[in-house]
């Protein structure tokens, strides 16, 4: 495995803010790696990041979405609007009419980003990048990760030049990294998908989805990989930049549990189930990233004002595993004894 880690519990690339420099660097210095999450950010945004990550002289790595929308005709985009109104009208929001199909979350800026800064890791969700892109980031020193669902996207991404896998299970909080959305999720345990990943790609593996206790790291670890990845545990640490909402929800006792969910932003996703999830998931259509745009300011009004009804609540299965705490003691928490 060209990376190697003390600590064998990275924390995962979470967008949308919680993924701070703070918390990247505060892996690397725990003994593991951390990611930097190039989602939904401009490219100036990530290369600030990627800088400071940089002069704090720690490996850490960086993950974009690989391109892989999923179109939304116009009149089923329009009828989605229509029927979430009452709640932007409640905020006084304006929802768009024309679907964003085509975003690419500036795909090609990143990458050249990418490829000047000659950042340690790299790794891709969502789908496969080019094979050109893949051997270009090898070829400046980058260890190419990707991730994957099934044993079906892990042969592809093997055959395609990547380095490294990290193999997600449905479990996970947030997007689901799988290459056809609009197929329903396999329901399998981490540890059965790990397995079943291990035995048709050689490639080094790193575990997501699920990982609450040193006890599930084992696992993991037990049926082949070589070290795992988490995210919602690291949700109310002092370096994440998660929101103060989306932090309290973790520990409310009136969200119970999670679901998967396509009502945010149009691809599957799981989080904390509240009142958005139960009142829309059966009127949200497929779409992405149009659907994200679509709703992406009524959830920034929500979080304002500390509306957890309508916030998408980004969580994994795992979610009472997070504590506040600095994330070097959750990430060596969550290592087995």
């Amino acid at each position: 495995m060209k990376v190697v880690t003390e600590l064998p519990v990275w924390a995962a690339p979470m967008a949308g803010g919680p993924s701070t420099v703070a918390l990247v660097v505060a892996a690397a210095r725990a003994g593991g790696l951390g990611f930097l999450a190039g989602g939904y950010k401009t490219p100036d945004v990530l290369a600030a990041q990627i800088a400071e990550a940089g002069a704090s002289g720690v490996a850490y790595g960086v993950n974009l979405f690989a391109p892989n929308p999923i179109g939304i005709e116009r009149a089923d985009f329009v009828a989605y609007a229509d029927v979430l109104r009452p709640e932007a009208d409640r905020y006084g929001i304006t929802l768009g009419d024309e679907p964003r199909n085509a975003d690419d979350d500036g795909w090609d800026a990143k990458l050249q980003l990418l490829l000047a800064a000659r950042v340690p890791v790299v790794s891709f969700t969502f789908g496969l990048p080019e094979a050109e892109a893949v051997r270009a980031l090898q070829e400046v020193g980058s260890v190419v990760a990707q991730t994957v669902t099934t044993h079906g996207e892990a042969v592809a991404a093997a055959d395609l030049g990547a380095d490294l896998l990290i193999v997600q299970a449905p479990a996970a909080g947030g997007h689901s990294a799988t290459f056809t959305p609009e197929q329903p999720l396999e329901a399998v345990e981490l540890p059965e998908l790990v397995s079943s990943v291990r035995q048709v790609v050689a490639l080094p593996i790193v575990a997501a989805g699920g990982i609450a206790s040193s006890g599930d790291t084992a696992a993991a670890l037990k049926a082949g990989a070589r070290t795992v990845m988490v995210g919602t545990a690291l949700l109310r640490t002092q370096e994440s930049g998660a929101s103060e909402p989306h932090k309290a929800a973790l520990i409310d006792p009136q969200f119970s549990e999670t679901a998967l969910t396509r009502a945010f932003t149009g691809r599957p996703a799981r989080g904390l189930r509240n009142y958005f999830i139960n009142q829309y998931e059966g009127s949200a259509p497929l779409g992405y990233p149009a659907i994200h745009h679509l709703t992406s300011p009524l959830r920034k009004a929500a979080t304002a004002a500390n509306d957890t009804t309508l916030i998408h609540l980004w969580a994994g299965t795992g979610y009472q595993a997070a504590r506040a705490e600095p994330a070097a003691t959750a990430l060596k928490r969550l290592a087995p004894s």
